[in-house]
């Protein structure tokens, strides 16, 4: 039997960056850093979530921000 020498081979690119984290390029977890897109996906992300809320709890919601808009009324 013929014994290879094959020393330990690494995929194109993904050598240590998926084991540690240590990739370069980047931060945040491989997205960009643009703060317009971050407050765009802010934005949709609580219309989302305001969107699937159930009607007991959007009633709920809405008691609580107008009794907070007069105790700040009333506060300045």
């Amino acid at each position: 039997m013929a014994r290879r020498m094959m020393p330990g081979m690494v995929e194109y690119g993904n050598g240590v960056g998926q084991a540690t984290g240590a990739t370069g390029g980047g931060g945040g977890g491989g997205g960009s850093m643009d703060a317009g897109a971050a407050v765009g996906q802010f934005f949709d992300n609580a219309v989302h979530t305001i969107s699937t809320m159930p009607p007991t709890q959007l009633a709920l919601l809405v008691i609580v921000i107008v009794v907070g808009l007069v105790i700040f009324k009333r506060a300045f």
